[in-house]
């Protein structure tokens, strides 16, 4: 299990990330398309729109303080239909990378589960669900989520749809070394 430390500051990462980000939405008109069609703005503390004014404001720590962009569930409604066409879906995943790379406690469990998907599927091929599971409440050093989630657990085996033999694996290392070159690149 590489989690990568935790530290105890939530304070914004570096403003570089952050500046990225402006770079991508500099261009917002502010028409609130990307909110309106964000199938998750409702659960959102800050809608995407309010992100965004934030984000060229430069509040660092109010965008970091908010759990909008690790809600992103990257269906890119809002890239599609930004009248200026924005990337902002992939300025959505800046962000999730700025708060990871800062370390920020708040997004530790969000930071597990996305590391330990990733790493599921780089070690299987797939999901295998029983260890991606296994090895994220590791990662988050919750007991507790076993009991949180066995109900959900038992149904799906019940219905077959939690296989719990190990499936064949296909190597996808290759796969991920570029996508680490592409996310790295400038």
């Amino acid at each position: 299990m590489n989690v990568p430390p935790v530290m105890d500051s939530s304070l914004p990462p570096a403003g570089a990330e952050l500046e990225r980000v402006r770079r991508m939405v500099q261009a917002c008109m502010q028409c609130g398309t990307c909110s309106g069609s964000c199938p998750n703005a409702a659960a959102m503390d800050l809608t995407p729109r309010r992100l965004w004014r934030l984000v060229l404001l430069d509040r660092g720590e109010e965008i970091f303080r908010s759990r909008t962009f690790t809600l992103c569930s990257a269906c890119y409604r809002c890239t599609l239909r930004c009248p200026r066409g924005l990337p902002l879906t992939e300025a959505m995943h800046a962000l999730q990378r700025a708060a990871h790379r800062g370390r920020m406690r708040r997004y530790r469990a969000v930071t597990a589960f996305h590391h330990q998907f990733l790493e599921s599927v780089r070690r299987n091929g797939r999901v295998n669900e029983m260890a991606f599971m296994m090895h994220y409440i590791a990662a988050v050093k919750n007991p507790l989520l076993l009991l949180r989630h066995a109900a959900l657990g038992l149904q799906l085996a019940a219905r077959g749809s939690l296989p719990l033999g190990r499936r064949p694996s296909r190597s996808l290392e290759a796969l991920f070394r570029r996508a680490a070159e592409v996310e790295n690149a400038p």
